[in-house]
């Protein structure tokens, strides 16, 4: 029974260290589906809360990372499941002094119409540098799934960077 309790706190303290790590990277993943600083605040707070309250069902302390992420993402697809109003194109600009994560506000907006799977498994990939493993265990999909959605993802925002460059012409 000790042993039990020791060891989930164990798997407690790897995650809350985790999550003050990376919690620039959770708020990032979370702004860039909400762009709401407070709605991004939200997310994180509410997944790392989860992640501490269900440390003791995490399996394994070396997946603890893929795992927060899966919770993050929960969040945010809960988030905008109940979100009713789409944010407006003002609201989706970074606001002046802020730094965007997207150097490129057309790269942002060929992302923002992506279905969320594919946008997930590309901002995970490029903006958050995860492996292709680590993405599979974040999402609970097959490696050959992320696979095939990060190739179809690249393939879909290169042709919707070059219809956005078209038209500038």
């Amino acid at each position: 029974m000790f042993f039990e309790k020791n060891r989930s706190d164990s798997k407690e303290k790897i995650i809350e260290a985790i999550l003050c790590d990376k919690y620039n990277n959770y708020y990032r993943l979370a702004y860039s589906y909400t762009y709401s600083e407070a709605d991004a605040a939200d997310i994180v707070q509410e997944g790392a809360y989860k992640a501490i309250k269900y440390s003791d069902s995490l399996k394994n302390s070396q997946y603890a990372e893929s795992w927060i992420y899966r919770i993050m993402l929960n969040e945010i697809y809960r988030f905008l499941g109940k979100r009713k109003e789409i944010p407006t194109e003002d609201e989706m600009m970074p606001q002046q002094g802020k730094e965007d994560q997207y150097e490129n506000i057309d790269l942002k907006r060929a992302l923002d119409n992506m279905d969320y799977k594919d946008k997930a498994v590309i901002e995970l990939r490029y903006f958050e540098d995860m492996t292709l493993e680590e993405i599979a265990r974040a999402l609970e999909e097959n490696l050959s799934t992320v696979k095939s959605r990060l190739y179809r993802g690249l393939r879909k925002l290169r042709l919707e960077m070059e219809d956005e460059s078209y038209g500038k012409k």
